[in-house]
């Protein structure tokens, strides 16, 4: 189990499951949860499961971090996929959690080597398939990308 700057640990399976998700492809997301004092997996999705099915896992009400595997096609007809992990802090979440998770981010998505692109998210607009179709994009133009909805009021 893995230490965090912030003083939470980062369970194994966490990392074996974000290995077994970017290595043999057995999920299509992972849903991280901070319970205790420990960063535990929460959900897995099934490699069938979209990403409307991830958003819906996600609870309305608190924090969470996720990674999920984007599948697309290139202009050049190529199948390609990139991660994405997503931290997921609604509005509505209490404070004193937007904080913990907020402190934790850094050092747990560390933890987490293959991380392609990362989205903010405090509503459910801010990582709609649009968004996250953009960010893939994007980040074909930079090689590590932080996204959050403020950045495509820019646009």
């Amino acid at each position: 189990m893995a230490n965090s700057a912030s003083g939470m640990a980062v369970q194994d399976e966490c990392k074996l499951k974000f290995l077994e998700l970017k290595t043999k492809r057995n999920y299509r997301f992972i849903v991280f949860k901070i319970e205790g004092q420990e960063v535990e997996v929460e959900k897995l999705g099934s490699p069938e499961e979209s990403y409307e099915d991830f958003t819906a896992s996600l609870p309305a009400d608190e924090c969470r971090y996720a990674v999920f595997d984007f599948d697309f096609i290139t202009d050049e007809n190529c199948q390609k996929s990139k991660i994405f992990f997503i931290a997921w802090s609604p509005d509505t979440s209490k404070v004193r959690m937007k904080m913990v998770y907020a402190s934790s981010k850094d050092r747990f998505k560390r933890e987490l080597d293959g991380i392609q692109v990362e989205l903010q998210a405090t509503d459910p607009s801010e990582m709609s398939l649009d968004i996250v179709k953009a960010a893939r994009i994007l980040n074909i133009v930079s090689s590590s990308l932080i996204i959050s909805h403020s950045f495509f009021n820019i646009l």
